[in-house]
């Protein structure tokens, strides 16, 4: 993830109606919309505490990675129980080219501190650190590696977690296309940096490239929705009230025929 100054995590992540339909206390409300404005001076920083977070598609090992921004928020947030749902570490760009500065480092280090004081960490794998499929129902560091995993929220419901490759068609049939559109992505990636880096010397807020092509290609916004119906049938099949997964790099929080949908985007 990019430095703080150029950069803010997606907003979707710190909305307050996430946390208020996922069971959160009010004053971890308060704090997820303290969270949405832009890092502010360490004396003034408030903790945002909060019960469970969810994170995916973190891609450290790209150059896109905005570590920084995620280390400012691991910095200023405490909970009981975290998700890492899929494509953390971007196994597929490591093994095309090696990218690994201190920052994406420090993440790890971070993660793992935080499991020293108490957090329990589950690590759901993904397409792009499925290597992490090899140690399933293993504890590293103290982390327990998973393929998928059920939540239970403060108010008694269901969540079932996962990264959801699991229903994407072009990763499950013709991976070698999945590559392809890595590859285009990473690409993104990089113009999006740049033209970030640009807008930042303007005073212009980050604004996604990839992001805004997503929206405008109908293809794209109905893979989307496809996908996001199909995994919330599966939740429903299962007997869950809710559904977390990542995947797909689009974060939303809402109801699909009774079902909780949320994802976090990235």
């Amino acid at each position: 993830m990019r430095a703080p100054q150029h950069a803010r995590m997606r907003t979707q992540t710190f909305r307050p109606f996430f946390a208020r339909r996922l069971g959160a206390s009010p004053a971890s409300t308060g704090a997820s919309r303290e969270a949405q404005r832009q890092p502010q001076p360490e004396a003034q920083r408030r903790a945002l505490d909060v019960r469970t977070v969810w994170l995916s598609d973190v891609h450290l090992g790209t150059s896109g990675c905005q570590a920084h921004a995620l280390l400012d928020f691991l910095k200023h947030v405490e909970c009981q129980q975290m998700y890492l749902v899929g494509d953390i570490i971007d196994g597929w760009q490591l093994k095309r080219n090696w990218h690994w500065p201190q920052a994406h480092s420090d993440v790890i280090q971070k993660l793992l501190r935080k499991v020293r004081k108490g957090t329990r960490m589950t690590f759901i794998a993904g397409n792009h650190d499925e290597f992490a499929r090899r140690f399933l129902g293993v504890t590293l560091g103290g982390i327990e590696v998973a393929d998928e995993a059920v939540h239970t929220t403060a108010d008694g419901r269901r969540l079932w977690i996962l990264h959801g490759d699991q229903f994407d068609g072009v990763i499950q049939c013709a991976k070698w296309l999945a590559h392809v559109g890595d590859v285009l992505y990473e690409f993104s990636l990089k113009l999006n940096r740049h033209l970030n880096i640009g807008r930042a010397w303007l005073g212009l807020p980050y604004w996604s490239v990839s992001q805004y092509f997503k929206h405008k290609i109908k293809r794209a916004v109905s893979y989307v929705g496809d996908f996001e119906h199909a995994v919330a049938r599966e939740a429903r099949k299962r007997g869950m009230d809710g559904v977390v997964c990542g995947h797909i790099h689009h974060a939303e929080m809402r109801d699909i025929d009774g079902i909780l949908y949320a994802n976090d985007g990235d």
